[in-house]
């Protein structure tokens, strides 16, 4: 007779195999692509929690450089992506308006980790955002999301301007593009094995 397997919070079992479930936060200011890089690269359908904005946001919502925008995430974005026949991402996506702020706490419960989206053209939006999840205790990795016909920008400048440590990564992303998205990602989960080891 087999024994099943000692499984802890982390594993689950799937065609026979152990896997590692691990919880990977994508977080950012408003409007920065959080939805659209969870879109772009979850193996499964994302679970969304897209709205319409309404009057009453634009009134609280800073919409300078991004007057197009007409959705946003009230709750959380959810996707799901496998890396290896032992390791699949959870990836949570947090809302980047300053009113849902208290729903990270939670979030960041039990993630090993976080993408930090930042758009080049707003850094002083990714403020907050860096120190939350440093307040959190969380590695992470800069991901900068490149805009169609925004100029690329110097890494050196912007770890300068986000004030970053020497070993944080940062990558230059399209979180529309499936590879782009997953490039980023790897880049974090990379930096996340060096300090785990």
């Amino acid at each position: 007779m087999v024994s099943a397997p000692n499984l802890d919070e982390h594993d689950y079992v799937r065609g026979g195999e152990t896997q590692t479930a691990v919880k990977i936060l994508v977080v950012g200011h408003f409007a920065v692509g959080k939805t659209t890089l969870i879109g772009s690269i979850s193996e499964i359908e994302p679970l969304s929690t897209e709205e319409t904005m309404t009057q009453a946001a634009e009134e609280v919502d800073d919409l300078k450089g991004v007057q197009g925008k007409t959705t946003t995430t009230v709750a959380m974005d959810f996707g799901r992506l496998t890396i290896s026949d032992r390791v699949v991402l959870y990836l949570f996506g947090t809302p980047g308006q300053q009113r849902f702020v208290q729903m990270w706490e939670d979030m960041a419960r039990g993630a090993l980790g976080a993408l930090i989206l930042v758009d080049p053209e707003r850094l002083a939006d990714s403020f907050p955002v860096i120190d939350l999840i440093e307040h959190y205790g969380l590695d992470y990795a800069i991901a900068v999301n490149h805009f169609d016909g925004a100029p690329l920008r110097d890494e050196a400048a912007l770890r300068e301007a986000l004030d970053l440590l020497d070993d944080t990564p940062v990558v230059t992303c399209d979180a529309r593009d499936e590879k782009s998205s997953a490039a980023a990602l790897t880049t974090l989960v990379r930096h996340l094995l060096d300090h785990t080891r």
